[in-house]
């Protein structure tokens, strides 16, 4: 079964079903996480942090409450 039937599977599940699906995938992750030596898991968070990175170039979504960086978000009465 290739992802994108799972995932069109998902919604005509029950949601103990999904529950199950979920827990079952973190499983395999946390396995394989685990069992991963120090630079493989290096590697996933380097690719990790450079996928991330377009997430927060201006203008992203990430990146709209940056112009209210140092300012006062609460008023308070003298």
């Amino acid at each position: 079964m290739e992802t994108k039937e799972i995932l069109q599977a998902l919604p005509n599940l029950s949601i103990s079903d999904r529950l199950k699906v979920a827990e079952s995938a973190l499983q395999l992750v946390l396995q394989e996480k685990h069992s991963l030596t120090k630079d493989e898991q290096k590697r996933q968070l380097t690719l990790a942090a450079v996928t991330a990175i377009a997430d927060y170039v201006p203008g992203s979504e990430l990146d709209i409450f940056s112009d209210l960086e140092g300012e006062d978000f609460c008023d308070y009465p003298d």
